[in-house]
C-alpha cells in the first residue's frame, strides 16, 4: 500500500512537472541570443539611425531601442519569433516620430561623427558601431568606440553640429 501511493506521487509529481516549462539552459540561452543578434542585424532596412537592444531571458526575449521605421519594430519582432526555442517576444521598440528636420540633424550627425579622419575607422564596417538616435532634435550616441579618446571625439563632433538641442552619449569603450 505505501509502495503505490508512492509511485501514485511520483507519477503525479512527473505531470506536474511536464506541464511546467523547464528552465532555460546555459546553452538555449547562449545560442537564443547569438540568434537573436544574428537576426536583427540582418533586418535589411537596420541602419545607423536605428538602435535595437534585447534581452533573454529563459525563452522570453524582449526587445527594446528606437527605430525610424515601423515596420522595422515588426520586422525586428517578427524574426525573433522565428527562432527555435522563442516563446514570447516582448517588444518595447519605440518608433521615433517623422521629422524632416531631424533627418537633416541625423545625416549632419553622420557626416560630422563618421566623416571626421580620426574617426572613420569606425564607418569602415556595415554595422556601425555608433548608432545615431534623433528625437526632436535631441541626439542620443549608443554603441561602442575603442578608447575614450574616441569616445570623447564623437560627443566633441555631436556637440559642434547646429540643430542639436542636446546630447546624450551612451558609447561604451571596449575592453
Amino acid at each position: 500500500m505505501a509502495l503505490r501511493k508512492l509511485i501514485l506521487t511520483a507519477i503525479f509529481a512527473a505531470a506536474i512537472a511536464s506541464s511546467q516549462t523547464a528552465p532555460a539552459s546555459a546553452n538555449a540561452t547562449a545560442r537564443i541570443t547569438r540568434e537573436t543578434r544574428h537576426e536583427i542585424v540582418s533586418l535589411p532596412y537596420f541602419d545607423v539611425f536605428d538602435n535595437i537592444a534585447f534581452r533573454v531571458d529563459g525563452y522570453n526575449v524582449t526587445l527594446m531601442g528606437q527605430v525610424t521605421r515601423p515596420t522595422l519594430k515588426s520586422d525586428a519582432e517578427s524574426a525573433v519569433k522565428g527562432i527555435e526555442g522563442v516563446e514570447r517576444v516582448t517588444n518595447q521598440i519605440e518608433v521615433l516620430p517623422v521629422s524632416p528636420s531631424d533627418d537633416r540633424l541625423r545625416l549632419a550627425l553622420y557626416r560630422a561623427i563618421y566623416g571626421f579622419s580620426s574617426l572613420q575607422r569606425y564607418a569602415l564596417p556595415v554595422i556601425k558601431p555608433i548608432r545615431i538616435i534623433v528625437k526632436n532634435g535631441h541626439v542620443t550616441l549608443e554603441g561602442v568606440v575603442n578608447s575614450e579618446a574616441d569616445k570623447n571625439m564623437v560627443t566633441l563632433r555631436a556637440n559642434g553640429v547646429h540643430g542639436a538641442f542636446s546630447v546624450t552619449n551612451n558609447l561604451r569603450v571596449e575592453k
